[in-house]
């Protein structure tokens, strides 16, 4: 193993043995006959990848694609079914909450046990204690059981563990998505001060603004098989193509299936139906499809902030209608309304159709939103003389995310520009 390398995996297989009922395990150890009663199930498969020191590696990929059983096999907590894994460092990890704590010990007596089976002895744990209890911050919690802590006081410790252990190589798998705001950044404090000391660090997240301004690689695992690493970047975008199952396993670069935006149907395929959805109206007009898509035309549920997003639906009527109102509506996970337009509001004349008629209709810009999970209405409406009618809304039809790589206070930015000018004094 080279010595610039942290982690070097080569041909990396974890299978299980999958069983119907418990009973079949002893039926198959005690059949004379060899017979399976039990099914193969390949959690990670053909895996190859070298980590370089100093390297900040993001792992994307769905739920279940492996990303977990990935790094368990690297901090050893389960074996490898064949392949080989090289490390070269002491590892210090975060793998779930619970893991390596003993819920009936005390938060102070948890630190000596992860201590321990980390290789330190009792007095090297003290001395390094101070600093885990100040940046812990969980108060006179520390002398209670473990078992009575909210899952932010928990994350709060086993992080602080973690990283005032002084580790070569620092694995974290999604544990601080519980931890509130300020915990959170203070973190990250933390992976800078490791970036630039040289440590290694592993990130599973699903946060794609995380890898894009922490990772300086990323690596995109389907289905237990890598698909492709490079650029965060790059990687980002292949992972938003395989949430929306654009990406052909057997590919391994970003140039993943393209899809053309000028189609006028079936978009609504590559979208999760969201169970939640409300629709209504009287469908003299009725939107038939929809999608949102990135700027390179590609269906996405996964859109960066300061890129354009593309919203198109397709309208079938079913009588004859004269200027209609097309509509979009983006709400957060409460309900509130954050943004919208509609043709009426822009002054677009949107002309006069017959029964049978289709329009497709889009609008284009930049979403420019906090980092988070939104959702997506469509509406068609008009008047009927003064009275305004309802002919199909379809609310929170696609639930999506966003990425913005800067901070901002609140949820939209102003794309404020600041200009600071010394004055001299005569």
């Amino acid at each position: 193993m080279a010595e610039d390398n942290a982690i070097v995996i080569k041909d990396l297989e974890k299978s299980y043995r999958l069983y119907e009922k418990p009973k079949d395990r002893l039926k198959e150890a005690l059949n004379l006959k060899r017979r399976q009663y039990h099914k193969v199930y390949s959690a990670i498969k053909n895996f190859s990848l070298n980590v370089a020191k100093g390297e900040t590696l993001g792992i994307l990929g769905k739920n279940g694609a492996g990303k977990s059983t990935l790094l368990k096999m690297i901090t050893g907590v389960i074996q490898p079914t064949k392949g080989e894994i090289h490390v070269n460092g002491k590892i210090a990890a975060l793998l779930e909450l619970g893991a390596g704590f003993n819920p009936e010990y005390t938060g102070m007596e948890n630190i000596y046990l992860n201590g321990t089976l980390m290789g330190y002895s009792r007095e090297e744990i003290e001395e390094k204690l101070p600093e885990i209890l100040q940046f812990a911050d969980i108060g006179d919690f520390i002398n209670q059981p473990v078992k009575s802590y909210s899952s932010g006081m928990f994350a709060r410790l086993a992080f602080s563990v973690a990283i005032n252990v002084d580790p070569d190589i620092l694995i974290v798998d999604e544990a601080l998505s519980v931890g509130d705001v300020a915990f959170q950044a203070k973190c990250f404090r933390k992976f800078n001060e490791f970036k630039k000391s040289g440590k290694t660090i592993l990130f599973v997240t699903h946060s794609l603004d995380t890898v894009l301004r922490y990772c300086t690689k990323a690596v995109v695992i389907d289905h237990g098989e890598k698909i492709a690493e490079g650029n965060p970047k790059e990687m980002v975008d292949l992972y938003k193509k395989i949430l929306v199952n654009m990406n052909e396993k057997q590919e391994e670069t970003p140039e993943a299936k393209t899809y053309s935006i000028d189609a006028t149907s079936g978009w609504k395929s590559f979208f999760k139906e969201n169970s939640a959805m409300i629709e209504y109206g009287t469908k003299s007009a009725e939107i038939v499809d929809y999608g949102l898509f990135d700027e390179d035309g590609q269906p996405s549920v996964k859109l960066r902030s300061d890129e354009t997003a593309i919203i198109k639906f397709v309208v079938r009527f079913n009588a004859e209608i004269t200027d209609p109102i097309f509509a979009f509506t983006i709400k957060d996970l409460k309900g509130n309304e954050l943004a919208g337009t509609n043709t009426w509001f822009q002054n677009v004349d949107t002309g006069h159709y017959m029964k049978g008629d289709l329009v497709v209709v889009t609008f284009t810009q930049k979403l420019n939103l906090q980092s988070g999970s939104y959702t997506l209405s469509l509406g068609c409406t008009g008047f009927d003389g003064d009275e305004l009618t309802v002919y199909h809304r379809l609310y929170d039809v696609i639930a999506f995310e966003t990425t913005m790589f800067k901070r901002i206070v609140g949820i939209f930015d102003i794309d404020s520009h600041i200009q600071i000018d010394k004055k001299v004094m005569g």
